[in-house]
């Protein structure tokens, strides 16, 4: 008799247990048709075409600038400096006084040779006349006409004397800093100033042996530079190719000239070097805004067309990239010409998902950008 009540109790925990069960599940069902029936709006995009494109082929590498013609101007003899012509860092003149020496002592010797050289002919034009009628042995004339040139010699040699103290340019270019001072007595091989002729200007660079092919005389060169403001580059073309491999590393030494606009490249300069191959290279193009990039692989949405005629979906496609240029991102694989990518915010996609295509907001994209300063 007392087991009843027990059971009654169980009966009707155990009746309430599945009625709320039954409650619940069916709430949870409710939810679930009701997630199902509930559709994430399509995001809207912008879109481009894969487009084949013709590239230059360039082969790139880090190049030195060297001057087409640069020397330290230096002393060649001793002297103290009374005279210094030049502004440090200035354009010259081939021919131009840089710097005086003294050459009071040189100046004085000067007139006295020639006056020696000046009686000496004198005795020289005598002597031939009087050989002429006989009246003086031919061994005079010889003496006379060796003393002329002696003399002829040592003006020659004070000349010279007093044009190695008048220091000037030895070809056109620009100055660097001055080194003496006037006053200063300089010994022989002393340094007095830079020149550097800057335009046009030689730019060194190595490439690997197997590019030798690539490199021709003639070729156009592509240089830029941190030097040189944004998006500025100057041309120039293969003069010299070295005829031998550099054993150490297997290279080939190539030399180009360039033009340098306004001295903006100095000698000892880096800068980039782009040589251009005659043939583009054909490739497959997309906009690198287009592409979501990932440690594991890139890839890109396709968009495809759905069977509801208001928008379409997105198809997630992983891709093989190559070079950048500008704007735009070559694709070694995963495309074909002419599919449609979403060109921006493809970070915020996922696949097969609906997209509504509105090109008005598309930016405009370039091979060769140039940013503004500002």
């Amino acid at each position: 008799m007392k087991l009843k009540p027990i059971l009654l109790t169980i009966l009707g925990v155990t009746l309430i247990v599945g009625v709320l069960a039954g409650i619940k599940a069916l709430q949870i069902g409710t939810l679930i048709k009701q997630g199902k029936a509930v559709q994430i709006p399509p995001e809207v995009v912008t879109t481009t075409q894969v487009e084949s494109q013709s590239w230059e082929s360039l082969v790139t590498a880090t190049g030195t600038l060297e001057a087409v013609q640069g020397v330290t101007v230096a002393a060649e003899l001793t002297g103290k400096i009374t005279d210094i012509a030049f502004e440090p860092g200035v354009l010259i003149k081939a021919g131009d006084l840089l710097v005086q020496q003294d050459i009071a002592a040189e100046t004085a010797q000067l007139r006295s040779a020639e006056a020696a050289v000046a009686l000496a002919r004198v005795t020289f034009e005598r002597t031939r006349k009087m050989l002429a009628t006989k009246t003086v042995a031919e061994a005079n004339y010889d003496n006379a006409e060796a003393q002329l040139k002696q003399a002829l010699a040592q003006a020659d040699i004070i000349r010279a004397t007093i044009d190695k103290k008048t220091i000037r340019a030895p070809f056109s270019g620009r100055l660097g800093i001055r080194q003496v001072n006037i006053g200063q007595i300089i010994q022989e091989n002393t340094p007095i100033v830079s020149l550097q002729a800057l335009d046009p200007i030689f730019v060194n660079f190595l490439v690997p042996q197997q590019q030798l092919r690539q490199m021709q005389v003639g070729y156009t060169v592509r240089i830029t530079s941190d030097a040189l403001p944004n998006g500025w580059s100057v041309s120039g073309t293969i003069t010299a190719v070295n005829p031998e491999v550099e054993t150490s590393n297997r290279n080939i030494r190539v030399q180009a000239t360039v033009t340098n606009p306004e001295d903006r490249l100095r000698p000892g300069m880096f800068v980039n070097v782009a040589v251009i191959q005659p043939e583009p290279e054909p490739v497959l193009a997309i906009p690198s805004t287009a592409v979501l990039y990932a440690p594991y692989s890139d890839s890109v949405f396709i968009v495809e067309e759905d069977t509801t005629p208001a928008h379409q979906v997105v198809r997630h496609q992983f891709v093989r990239l190559g070079e950048q240029r500008g704007d735009f991102v070559a694709v070694v694989s995963g495309l074909d010409p002419r599919q449609t990518v979403v060109s921006t915010g493809v970070f915020k996609l996922r696949n097969g998902q609906a997209v509504v295509i509105d090109n008005s907001l598309a930016p405009e994209f370039k091979l060769n950008p140039q940013p503004k300063d500002g």
